[in-house]
Protein backbone atom coordinates (compact mmCIF):
# COMPACT_ATOMS: atom_id res chain seq x y z
CA UNK A 1 0.00 0.00 0.00
CA UNK A 2 1.37 3.50 -1.06
CA UNK A 3 -0.21 6.49 1.09
CA UNK A 4 -0.10 9.82 -0.73
CA UNK A 5 0.48 13.00 1.34
CA UNK A 6 1.53 16.12 0.68
CA UNK A 7 4.74 17.63 1.87
CA UNK A 8 4.37 18.74 5.48
CA UNK A 9 1.47 17.75 5.74
CA UNK A 10 -0.12 14.95 7.90
CA UNK A 11 -0.78 11.00 7.28
CA UNK A 12 -1.49 8.69 9.25
CA UNK A 13 -2.09 4.54 8.98
CA UNK A 14 -3.21 1.60 11.38
CA UNK A 15 -0.55 -1.16 12.40
CA UNK A 16 -3.49 -3.82 13.94
CA UNK A 17 -5.10 -4.01 16.78
CA UNK A 18 -3.50 -4.07 20.17
CA UNK A 19 -4.48 -6.67 23.28
CA UNK A 20 -4.90 -5.00 26.53
CA UNK A 21 -1.93 -6.36 28.12
CA UNK A 22 0.94 -4.49 25.12
CA UNK A 23 -1.02 -0.83 25.58
CA UNK A 24 1.79 0.00 27.34
CA UNK A 25 4.55 -1.04 24.75
CA UNK A 26 6.75 0.78 22.68
CA UNK A 27 6.13 0.58 19.27
CA UNK A 28 8.25 2.50 16.53
CA UNK A 29 8.22 2.57 12.85
CA UNK A 30 11.53 2.81 11.11
CA UNK A 31 10.88 5.87 7.96
CA UNK A 32 13.33 5.80 5.40
CA UNK A 33 13.12 8.90 3.48
CA UNK A 34 14.60 9.05 -0.57
CA UNK A 35 17.51 10.91 0.89
CA UNK A 36 18.39 7.61 2.56
CA UNK A 37 17.63 9.36 5.93
CA UNK A 38 16.21 6.84 8.23
CA UNK A 39 13.03 8.60 11.33
CA UNK A 40 12.14 6.76 14.19
CA UNK A 41 8.64 7.36 14.84
CA UNK A 42 6.90 6.35 17.71
CA UNK A 43 3.40 5.00 17.72
CA UNK A 44 0.28 5.48 20.11
CA UNK A 45 -2.94 3.13 20.71
CA UNK A 46 -5.67 4.63 20.37
CA UNK A 47 -9.15 4.61 22.15
CA UNK A 48 -10.13 1.56 20.40
CA UNK A 49 -7.08 -0.25 21.02
CA UNK A 50 -5.26 0.08 17.59
CA UNK A 51 -1.58 0.92 17.36
CA UNK A 52 -1.85 4.02 15.15
CA UNK A 53 1.10 6.10 13.42
CA UNK A 54 1.54 9.49 11.74
CA UNK A 55 3.69 10.81 9.80
CA UNK A 56 5.01 13.78 7.56
CA UNK A 57 8.38 15.26 6.10
CA UNK A 58 9.83 17.92 3.95
CA UNK A 59 11.31 15.59 1.57
CA UNK A 60 9.73 14.82 -1.58
CA UNK A 61 8.98 11.15 -3.12
CA UNK A 62 8.52 7.35 -1.62
CA UNK A 63 9.36 6.74 1.62
CA UNK A 64 9.59 3.10 2.69
CA UNK A 65 8.11 2.36 6.39
CA UNK A 66 8.56 -0.72 8.47
CA UNK A 67 7.96 -1.61 12.30
CA UNK A 68 10.67 -2.37 14.46
CA UNK A 69 11.15 -5.56 16.03
CA UNK A 70 8.35 -6.28 17.78
CA UNK A 71 6.88 -9.39 18.92
CA UNK A 72 3.38 -9.53 18.75
CA UNK A 73 1.88 -9.85 16.01
CA UNK A 74 0.64 -6.33 13.85
CA UNK A 75 -1.71 -5.91 10.94
CA UNK A 76 -0.02 -4.13 8.50
CA UNK A 77 4.13 -4.11 9.32
CA UNK A 78 5.66 -2.24 6.35
CA UNK A 79 4.33 -0.35 3.22
CA UNK A 80 5.36 3.19 1.34
CA UNK A 81 4.55 6.85 1.38
CA UNK A 82 4.61 8.89 -1.37
CA UNK A 83 5.11 12.65 -0.53
CA UNK A 84 4.23 15.40 -3.33
CA UNK A 85 4.14 18.94 -3.32
CA UNK A 86 2.40 20.99 -0.96
CA UNK A 87 -0.71 22.84 -2.84
CA UNK A 88 -1.77 25.58 -0.79
CA UNK A 89 -1.14 28.74 1.12
CA UNK A 90 -1.81 27.17 4.89
CA UNK A 91 0.54 29.76 6.65
CA UNK A 92 2.12 26.52 8.29
CA UNK A 93 2.72 24.03 5.44
CA UNK A 94 3.27 26.10 2.88
CA UNK A 95 6.69 26.99 4.56
CA UNK A 96 7.10 24.36 6.54
CA UNK A 97 7.70 23.43 10.04
CA UNK A 98 9.64 25.86 12.66
CA UNK A 99 13.63 26.05 13.49
CA UNK A 100 16.03 28.24 14.81
CA UNK A 101 17.46 31.03 12.40
CA UNK A 102 21.24 30.79 11.52
CA UNK A 103 21.77 33.52 14.16
CA UNK A 104 19.81 31.98 16.62
CA UNK A 105 17.62 35.02 17.23
CA UNK A 106 14.21 33.98 16.02
CA UNK A 107 12.23 31.88 15.09
CA UNK A 108 12.07 30.71 11.00
CA UNK A 109 10.26 27.97 8.67
CA UNK A 110 11.88 25.28 7.11
CA UNK A 111 12.71 27.20 4.42
CA UNK A 112 13.67 29.94 5.84
CA UNK A 113 10.67 32.68 5.94
CA UNK A 114 11.06 34.10 9.81
CA UNK A 115 8.27 33.39 12.06
CA UNK A 116 6.83 36.06 13.96
CA UNK A 117 5.61 34.45 17.16
CA UNK A 118 2.02 36.33 18.83
CA UNK A 119 1.32 33.78 21.18
CA UNK A 120 -2.16 33.19 23.26
CA UNK A 121 -2.42 31.64 26.55
CA UNK A 122 -5.22 28.48 26.78
CA UNK A 123 -3.10 26.62 29.59
CA UNK A 124 -6.27 24.26 30.52
CA UNK A 125 -7.63 24.35 26.69
CA UNK A 126 -7.93 20.51 26.27
CA UNK A 127 -10.49 20.45 29.34
CA UNK A 128 -13.89 20.27 29.16
CA UNK A 129 -14.61 23.84 30.74
CA UNK A 130 -14.08 25.16 26.82
CA UNK A 131 -16.71 23.30 25.23
CA UNK A 132 -15.83 21.21 21.88
CA UNK A 133 -16.67 21.97 18.97
CA UNK A 134 -18.85 25.13 19.16
CA UNK A 135 -16.74 27.18 21.54
CA UNK A 136 -13.31 26.15 21.26
CA UNK A 137 -14.14 26.87 17.62
CA UNK A 138 -15.00 30.12 17.97
CA UNK A 139 -12.16 31.26 20.43
CA UNK A 140 -10.03 30.05 17.36
CA UNK A 141 -11.92 32.01 14.66
CA UNK A 142 -11.51 35.17 17.26
CA UNK A 143 -7.58 34.76 18.14
CA UNK A 144 -7.03 34.14 14.12
CA UNK A 145 -8.90 37.21 13.07
CA UNK A 146 -6.87 39.37 15.46
CA UNK A 147 -3.95 38.11 14.52
CA UNK A 148 -2.18 35.28 17.04
CA UNK A 149 0.13 32.39 15.36
CA UNK A 150 0.56 30.41 18.73
CA UNK A 151 -1.35 29.03 21.17
CA UNK A 152 0.13 27.90 24.39
CA UNK A 153 -1.46 24.81 26.24
CA UNK A 154 -0.93 22.17 28.61
CA UNK A 155 -1.09 18.50 27.51
CA UNK A 156 -3.63 17.58 30.45
CA UNK A 157 -1.43 17.89 33.58
CA UNK A 158 -2.62 21.19 34.18
CA UNK A 159 -1.21 24.30 36.84
CA UNK A 160 -3.25 25.71 39.34
CA UNK A 161 -4.79 22.26 40.98
CA UNK A 162 -3.89 18.82 41.98
CA UNK A 163 -4.01 15.47 39.69
CA UNK A 164 -6.76 14.28 38.74
CA UNK A 165 -9.09 17.64 40.14
CA UNK A 166 -12.36 17.48 38.48
CA UNK A 167 -11.97 21.02 36.82
CA UNK A 168 -9.44 19.50 34.48
CA UNK A 169 -11.07 16.38 33.10
CA UNK A 170 -12.48 16.35 29.56
CA UNK A 171 -15.28 14.06 28.38
CA UNK A 172 -12.91 11.08 28.61
CA UNK A 173 -11.02 11.74 32.02
CA UNK A 174 -7.71 12.61 32.11
CA UNK A 175 -4.72 11.71 30.34
CA UNK A 176 -3.69 9.22 32.92
CA UNK A 177 -5.71 6.68 34.35
CA UNK A 178 -6.12 7.41 38.33
CA UNK A 179 -3.02 6.84 40.65
CA UNK A 180 -0.52 7.15 37.13
CA UNK A 181 -1.86 2.96 36.65
CA UNK A 182 -1.26 3.99 32.59
CA UNK A 183 -2.19 6.33 30.46
CA UNK A 184 -5.78 7.39 28.99
CA UNK A 185 -6.00 6.84 24.85
CA UNK A 186 -9.84 8.63 24.93
CA UNK A 187 -8.72 11.17 26.63
CA UNK A 188 -5.86 11.39 24.07
CA UNK A 189 -8.69 11.07 21.05
CA UNK A 190 -10.59 13.50 21.96
CA UNK A 191 -7.53 15.97 22.74
CA UNK A 192 -6.51 15.36 19.30
CA UNK A 193 -9.37 17.19 17.68
CA UNK A 194 -8.69 20.07 19.13
CA UNK A 195 -4.74 20.45 18.12
CA UNK A 196 -5.73 19.33 14.44
CA UNK A 197 -8.46 22.14 14.51
CA UNK A 198 -6.19 24.96 15.70
CA UNK A 199 -3.24 23.82 13.00
CA UNK A 200 -5.79 23.69 10.09
CA UNK A 201 -6.63 27.26 11.05
CA UNK A 202 -2.97 28.45 11.09
CA UNK A 203 -2.37 28.61 14.82
CA UNK A 204 0.78 27.15 16.04
CA UNK A 205 0.31 24.81 19.12
CA UNK A 206 3.14 25.78 22.06
CA UNK A 207 2.64 21.93 23.78
CA UNK A 208 3.44 22.58 27.10
CA UNK A 209 4.29 19.06 28.65
CA UNK A 210 2.62 19.55 32.36
CA UNK A 211 3.40 21.77 34.78
CA UNK A 212 6.71 21.29 36.64
CA UNK A 213 5.51 19.81 39.75
CA UNK A 214 3.73 16.66 38.57
CA UNK A 215 7.69 15.49 37.71
CA UNK A 216 7.82 13.92 41.31
CA UNK A 217 4.30 12.96 41.11
CA UNK A 218 4.84 10.60 37.98
CA UNK A 219 8.44 10.30 37.92
CA UNK A 220 10.95 10.52 35.28
CA UNK A 221 9.98 7.21 33.88
CA UNK A 222 6.23 7.66 33.40
CA UNK A 223 6.83 11.43 32.64
CA UNK A 224 8.99 9.73 29.86
CA UNK A 225 5.65 7.91 28.84
CA UNK A 226 3.59 11.18 29.24
CA UNK A 227 6.45 12.91 26.36
CA UNK A 228 6.25 9.42 24.17
CA UNK A 229 2.90 9.95 23.67
CA UNK A 230 2.66 13.87 22.96
CA UNK A 231 5.72 13.43 20.44
CA UNK A 232 3.59 10.19 18.88
CA UNK A 233 0.46 11.97 18.30
CA UNK A 234 1.55 15.39 17.29
CA UNK A 235 5.27 15.45 16.77
CA UNK A 236 4.10 15.18 12.74
CA UNK A 237 2.42 18.42 12.99
CA UNK A 238 3.64 21.82 12.74
CA UNK A 239 4.52 22.67 16.85
CA UNK A 240 6.65 23.80 19.62
CA UNK A 241 7.51 21.75 22.40
CA UNK A 242 7.46 22.99 25.81
CA UNK A 243 8.96 20.46 28.87
CA UNK A 244 6.81 21.92 31.38
CA UNK A 245 5.34 25.35 33.04
CA UNK A 246 7.41 26.65 35.99
CA UNK A 247 9.78 23.58 35.68
CA UNK A 248 11.18 23.96 38.79
CA UNK A 249 8.52 25.93 40.83
CA UNK A 250 7.66 22.60 43.61
CA UNK A 251 3.76 21.92 44.50
CA UNK A 252 2.05 25.24 45.64
CA UNK A 253 1.58 24.29 49.50
CA UNK A 254 5.21 23.21 49.94
CA UNK A 255 6.94 26.09 52.19
CA UNK A 256 10.37 26.35 52.44
CA UNK A 257 11.22 22.61 54.10
CA UNK A 258 13.76 20.56 52.74
CA UNK A 259 11.01 18.86 50.66
CA UNK A 260 10.69 21.93 48.60
CA UNK A 261 14.37 22.27 48.01
CA UNK A 262 14.58 18.14 47.14
CA UNK A 263 12.12 18.97 45.25
CA UNK A 264 13.45 21.93 43.02
CA UNK A 265 16.46 19.98 42.69
CA UNK A 266 15.05 16.85 41.36
CA UNK A 267 13.13 18.73 38.96
CA UNK A 268 16.09 20.73 37.47
CA UNK A 269 17.75 17.62 37.01
CA UNK A 270 14.83 15.61 35.93
CA UNK A 271 13.74 18.27 32.86
CA UNK A 272 17.37 18.45 32.17
CA UNK A 273 16.91 14.57 31.48
CA UNK A 274 13.54 15.04 30.02
CA UNK A 275 14.80 17.13 28.14
CA UNK A 276 17.57 14.94 26.30
CA UNK A 277 14.84 12.05 25.84
CA UNK A 278 12.64 14.82 24.07
CA UNK A 279 15.88 15.40 21.68
CA UNK A 280 16.68 12.42 21.08
CA UNK A 281 13.22 10.65 20.71
CA UNK A 282 11.53 13.19 18.37
CA UNK A 283 12.20 12.37 14.70
CA UNK A 284 11.17 15.59 13.58
CA UNK A 285 13.18 17.77 15.52
CA UNK A 286 10.87 20.13 16.63
CA UNK A 287 12.53 23.40 18.55
CA UNK A 288 12.42 22.72 22.62
CA UNK A 289 11.88 25.36 25.17
CA UNK A 290 10.39 25.02 28.88
CA UNK A 291 8.37 27.51 30.87
CA UNK A 292 10.08 29.26 33.83
CA UNK A 293 9.81 31.10 36.96
CA UNK A 294 11.57 33.40 35.50
CA UNK A 295 14.16 32.52 33.02
CA UNK A 296 13.98 29.13 30.70
CA UNK A 297 17.82 28.29 31.27
CA UNK A 298 17.49 28.77 34.89
CA UNK A 299 15.27 25.33 34.75
CA UNK A 300 17.87 22.45 33.57
CA UNK A 301 21.03 21.84 34.78
CA UNK A 302 22.25 22.03 30.95
CA UNK A 303 20.74 24.62 28.54
CA UNK A 304 22.06 22.54 25.63
CA UNK A 305 18.35 21.07 25.85
CA UNK A 306 16.82 24.02 24.73
CA UNK A 307 16.71 25.14 21.68
CA UNK A 308 14.98 28.97 22.42
CA UNK A 309 14.60 30.30 25.86
CA UNK A 310 11.10 31.46 27.38
CA UNK A 311 10.98 34.11 30.15
CA UNK A 312 7.97 34.63 33.05
CA UNK A 313 8.33 38.04 34.40
CA UNK A 314 5.39 38.70 36.85
CA UNK A 315 1.86 39.69 36.99
CA UNK A 316 2.47 43.06 38.88
CA UNK A 317 1.20 45.42 36.77
CA UNK A 318 3.83 48.33 36.29
CA UNK A 319 5.79 47.34 38.86
CA UNK A 320 6.60 44.15 36.61
CA UNK A 321 8.17 46.44 34.16
CA UNK A 322 11.66 46.11 35.90
CA UNK A 323 12.02 42.73 36.34
CA UNK A 324 10.79 42.07 32.60
CA UNK A 325 13.16 44.60 31.04
CA UNK A 326 16.45 42.95 33.43
CA UNK A 327 15.39 39.46 32.45
CA UNK A 328 14.90 40.31 28.24
CA UNK A 329 18.56 42.44 28.48
CA UNK A 330 19.92 39.76 30.52
CA UNK A 331 19.14 36.59 28.15
CA UNK A 332 19.36 38.40 25.39
CA UNK A 333 23.24 39.09 26.14
CA UNK A 334 23.71 35.23 27.35
CA UNK A 335 26.08 33.28 25.79
CA UNK A 336 25.25 30.96 22.97
CA UNK A 337 23.05 33.01 21.65
CA UNK A 338 19.04 31.75 22.08
CA UNK A 339 15.77 33.09 20.52
CA UNK A 340 13.81 35.00 23.52
CA UNK A 341 10.31 35.28 24.18
CA UNK A 342 8.31 36.44 26.79
CA UNK A 343 5.66 33.72 27.12
CA UNK A 344 4.46 35.05 30.22
CA UNK A 345 3.61 38.39 31.63
CA UNK A 346 0.70 40.45 33.23
CA UNK A 347 -2.31 38.72 32.11
CA UNK A 348 -4.60 41.62 30.97
CA UNK A 349 -7.34 41.62 33.96
CA UNK A 350 -5.65 39.29 36.31
CA UNK A 351 -6.56 40.51 40.08
CA UNK A 352 -8.45 43.21 38.90
CA UNK A 353 -5.90 45.38 37.14
CA UNK A 354 -3.08 44.94 34.12
CA UNK A 355 -5.63 46.85 31.64
CA UNK A 356 -4.62 47.01 27.92
CA UNK A 357 -1.86 49.83 28.26
CA UNK A 358 0.19 47.45 31.15
CA UNK A 359 -0.18 45.18 28.11
CA UNK A 360 1.29 46.99 25.87
CA UNK A 361 4.07 48.45 27.95
CA UNK A 362 5.28 45.01 28.08
CA UNK A 363 5.01 43.98 24.33
CA UNK A 364 7.10 46.98 23.68
CA UNK A 365 9.33 47.30 26.41
CA UNK A 366 10.23 43.24 25.35
CA UNK A 367 10.32 43.19 21.53
CA UNK A 368 12.76 46.47 21.66
CA UNK A 369 14.69 45.09 24.16
CA UNK A 370 15.25 41.82 21.72
CA UNK A 371 12.48 39.37 21.75
CA UNK A 372 11.67 37.89 19.02
CA UNK A 373 8.04 37.67 20.19
CA UNK A 374 5.46 37.66 22.52
CA UNK A 375 2.83 36.18 24.24
CA UNK A 376 -0.40 37.45 25.78
CA UNK A 377 -2.71 36.13 28.53
CA UNK A 378 -5.97 37.11 29.51
CA UNK A 379 -7.51 36.33 32.78
CA UNK A 380 -10.55 34.11 32.38
CA UNK A 381 -8.91 32.33 29.34
CA UNK A 382 -5.52 30.46 30.83
CA UNK A 383 -8.48 28.78 32.98
CA UNK A 384 -11.42 29.29 31.42
CA UNK A 385 -13.94 30.20 33.50
CA UNK A 386 -17.44 30.08 32.69
CA UNK A 387 -20.55 32.29 33.60
CA UNK A 388 -21.83 29.10 35.18
CA UNK A 389 -18.94 27.33 36.25
CA UNK A 390 -16.04 29.71 38.07
CA UNK A 391 -12.59 27.82 38.10
CA UNK A 392 -12.29 28.66 41.86
CA UNK A 393 -9.69 29.06 44.11
CA UNK A 394 -6.23 28.35 43.30
CA UNK A 395 -4.30 25.67 45.90
CA UNK A 396 -3.09 28.29 47.83
CA UNK A 397 -6.93 29.27 48.46
CA UNK A 398 -7.71 32.51 46.28
CA UNK A 399 -8.78 32.95 43.01
CA UNK A 400 -7.26 34.89 40.35
CA UNK A 401 -10.30 36.96 39.25
CA UNK A 402 -13.68 35.41 37.52
CA UNK A 403 -13.96 36.75 34.43
CA UNK A 404 -15.39 34.42 31.94
CA UNK A 405 -13.41 33.05 29.09
CA UNK A 406 -16.03 34.58 26.45
CA UNK A 407 -15.91 37.89 28.45
CA UNK A 408 -11.98 37.78 28.47
CA UNK A 409 -11.77 37.24 24.96
CA UNK A 410 -13.24 41.25 23.60
CA UNK A 411 -10.29 42.62 26.23
CA UNK A 412 -8.98 45.50 24.00
CA UNK A 413 -5.37 44.29 24.97
CA UNK A 414 -5.44 41.05 22.30
CA UNK A 415 -6.59 43.13 19.36
CA UNK A 416 -4.04 45.87 20.05
CA UNK A 417 -0.93 42.98 19.65
CA UNK A 418 -2.49 41.65 16.82
CA UNK A 419 -1.98 45.23 15.54
CA UNK A 420 1.17 45.37 16.73
CA UNK A 421 2.30 42.36 15.07
CA UNK A 422 1.30 43.69 11.62
CA UNK A 423 3.07 46.87 12.18
CA UNK A 424 5.91 45.15 12.74
CA UNK A 425 5.74 42.79 9.87
CA UNK A 426 5.87 46.57 7.57
CA UNK A 427 9.17 45.79 7.85
CA UNK A 428 12.43 42.79 8.03
CA UNK A 429 11.43 42.94 12.08
CA UNK A 430 13.91 40.14 12.41
CA UNK A 431 16.56 42.17 11.60
CA UNK A 432 15.63 45.21 14.32
CA UNK A 433 18.01 45.11 17.22
CA UNK A 434 18.00 46.92 20.46
CA UNK A 435 19.53 50.68 20.21
CA UNK A 436 18.67 52.48 23.78
CA UNK A 437 21.30 55.26 22.74
CA UNK A 438 19.47 55.96 19.74
CA UNK A 439 16.88 58.26 21.92
CA UNK A 440 17.11 60.79 24.46
CA UNK A 441 16.22 60.65 27.13
CA UNK A 442 15.91 56.50 27.45
CA UNK A 443 15.64 54.10 29.93
CA UNK A 444 17.73 53.43 32.52
CA UNK A 445 18.03 51.27 36.29
CA UNK A 446 16.68 54.70 37.79
CA UNK A 447 13.68 55.14 35.04
CA UNK A 448 12.37 52.39 33.33
CA UNK A 449 9.60 54.31 31.97
CA UNK A 450 11.59 56.30 29.63
CA UNK A 451 11.84 55.83 25.95
CA UNK A 452 13.04 52.47 24.39
CA UNK A 453 14.46 52.75 20.97
CA UNK A 454 15.30 49.23 18.57
CA UNK A 455 15.44 49.51 14.77
CA UNK A 456 17.81 48.98 11.40
CA UNK A 457 20.65 51.31 10.76
CA UNK A 458 20.07 53.26 7.75
CA UNK A 459 16.51 51.79 7.27
CA UNK A 460 13.85 52.15 10.67
CA UNK A 461 13.51 53.50 13.77
CA UNK A 462 11.21 52.19 16.52
CA UNK A 463 10.89 54.70 20.15
CA UNK A 464 8.10 53.28 22.18
CA UNK A 465 6.92 56.32 24.30
CA UNK A 466 5.59 55.54 27.78
CA UNK A 467 4.80 59.41 27.86
CA UNK A 468 4.66 62.21 25.67
CA UNK A 469 6.33 64.74 28.20
CA UNK A 470 9.04 64.89 27.51
CA UNK A 471 9.39 65.25 23.41
CA UNK A 472 12.16 62.99 22.44
CA UNK A 473 15.45 63.85 20.62
CA UNK A 474 16.54 61.03 18.40
CA UNK A 475 20.22 60.74 17.91
CA UNK A 476 22.89 59.46 15.73
CA UNK A 477 21.21 59.83 12.62
CA UNK A 478 22.89 59.08 9.73
CA UNK A 479 24.46 62.26 7.39
CA UNK A 480 22.12 62.91 4.96
CA UNK A 481 19.56 60.22 5.47
CA UNK A 482 15.73 62.00 5.13
CA UNK A 483 13.24 59.88 7.40
CA UNK A 484 9.51 60.25 7.46
CA UNK A 485 8.36 60.41 10.90
CA UNK A 486 4.86 59.60 12.12
CA UNK A 487 3.43 58.74 15.33
CA UNK A 488 1.66 55.11 15.51
CA UNK A 489 -1.41 54.66 18.47
CA UNK A 490 -0.85 51.26 19.65
CA UNK A 491 -4.55 51.27 20.75
CA UNK A 492 -5.76 52.01 17.63
CA UNK A 493 -3.08 51.66 14.63
CA UNK A 494 -3.78 55.22 13.57
CA UNK A 495 -0.67 56.82 11.81
CA UNK A 496 -0.21 60.95 12.90
CA UNK A 497 2.60 62.34 10.34
CA UNK A 498 5.56 64.61 11.60
CA UNK A 499 7.31 65.33 8.82
CA UNK A 500 10.46 64.50 7.74
CA UNK A 501 13.60 64.00 10.27
CA UNK A 502 17.05 64.73 9.46
CA UNK A 503 19.74 64.81 11.65
CA UNK A 504 21.74 67.98 12.31
CA UNK A 505 25.54 68.52 12.46
CA UNK A 506 25.47 65.82 15.42
CA UNK A 507 23.12 63.73 13.91
CA UNK A 508 20.60 64.58 16.12
CA UNK A 509 16.81 65.33 15.77
CA UNK A 510 14.19 66.68 18.29
CA UNK A 511 10.67 65.48 18.13
CA UNK A 512 7.78 68.17 18.34
CA UNK A 513 6.15 68.14 21.39
CA UNK A 514 3.05 65.54 21.31
CA UNK A 515 0.02 66.70 22.66
CA UNK A 516 -1.85 64.14 24.08
CA UNK A 517 0.06 62.70 27.21
CA UNK A 518 -0.10 58.69 26.78
CA UNK A 519 2.14 55.99 24.83
CA UNK A 520 3.14 56.14 21.42
CA UNK A 521 5.20 54.55 18.84
CA UNK A 522 7.55 56.75 17.44
CA UNK A 523 8.26 55.55 13.93
CA UNK A 524 11.33 56.83 11.55
CA UNK A 525 11.20 55.25 8.36
CA UNK A 526 14.00 55.81 5.84
CA UNK A 527 12.38 57.83 2.88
Amino acid sequence: MILPVQRHCVTQWTLGSCPPEDADREVDVLVTAPSDRELRVPAFVDGTGAWQVRFSSGELGRHAWRVDAYDVALGECEGEVEVVEYESEHPLHAHGPLGISEDRRHLQHADGTPFFWLGDTWWMALCRRLHWPDEFRCLTADRVAKGFSVIQLVAGLYPDMGAFDPRGDNEAGWPWHEDWAGLNPAWWDLADLRIEWLVAQGLLPCIVGCWGYYLPWLGVERMKTHWRQIIARWGAYPVIWCLAGEGVMPWYLHKQTPQRDEDMALQRAGWTELGRYVQEIDPWDRPVSIHPTRRGREQVEDDSVLDFEMLQTGHGDRASLPGTVRSVVEARAQEPAMPVINSEVCYEGIMESCREEVVRMMFWASILSGTCGHTYGANGIWQFNRADARYGPSPHGYSWGDRPWDDAMALPGSAQLGMARRLLERWEWWRIEPHPEWVEPRWSEENFVLPYAAGIPGELRLVYLFNAMPAPTIRELEPGARYRAFLWDPSTGAEHDMGVAEGDADGSWAAPQIEVRRDWLLVLERA
